[in-house]
């Protein structure tokens, strides 16, 4: 019984997938909401599928890349659920989700990009071959200044707030039937799940102060 969730994008999506079907599903698309909205979105979804927390056998995660605050609730959240229910979690890259959504609805015929939001005029991207394997990427720049790639199309919402001269595929944000596919997917690919690592790709906004410079007078 695996709890998919991933809030590395405007979008807060949720997935309850048994091993052969996805039992219920949620998605909010809210890009400043993601603390309050993921809780919520959980218990929903296994209240809709009569699934208790304590059956959860494990979980996976959107590890981005993604913007700092939206990213860690997610990642926050995983860590939590699973040091509580004492299951194994794992980390989805959240544009390998979209790669595979895109390849698996047809939308696409050979290699072609993959970008997503990363606010201060950036997209988060990634490049994949026609059958979805990533073959560049992830990496963050600004749309003008994307590597020359051989790609014929692109998903995510990147390429609907920017022009990127490519055809979009119409795809802008992780389904719930993507997440759990590809979570379901990569659970069984590992036999123990690794450590999993945000892709940040930069420093967040907020940082620590440093040390007030010391002012002399004379």
């Amino acid at each position: 019984m695996l709890l998919a969730f991933d809030t590395a994008t405007p979008a807060v999506t949720v997935a309850l997938h048994d091993g052969e079907r996805v039992l219920a599903s949620s998605t909010t698309v809210d890009a400043r909401r993601h603390g309050e909205l993921l809780a919520p979105g959980i218990l929903l979804v296994l209240d809709e599928a009569w699934v208790a927390r304590e059956d959860v056998t494990a979980v996976a995660v959107g590890v981005g890349p993604g913007p700092f605050t939206g990213l860690r609730v997610g990642l926050a959240t995983a860590r939590t659920l699973g040091a509580v229910l004492e299951i194994p979690v794992y980390g989805v890259c959240t544009l390998d989700v979209l790669a595979a959504e895109a390849v698996d609805a047809g939308a696409v015929d050979g290699p072609f990009l993959v970008a997503t939001d990363a606010r201060r005029k950036e997209v988060y991207w990634a490049a994949y071959d026609a059958a979805g394997v990533r073959i560049a990427g992830p990496s963050v720049d600004k749309p003008g200044q994307l590597p020359k790639l051989p790609v014929e199309s692109v998903a995510g919402n990147g390429a609907t707030l920017y022009d990127l001269g490519l055809p979009h595929t119409g795809r802008e944000f992780p389904t719930p039937l993507g997440l759990a596919r590809v979570a379901r997917s990569d659970v069984l690919d590992r036999a123990t799940p690794g450590p999993f690592t945000p892709l940040y790709l930069r420093r967040p906004d907020a940082e620590v102060p440093g040390a007030r410079k010391r002012v002399t007078t004379r």
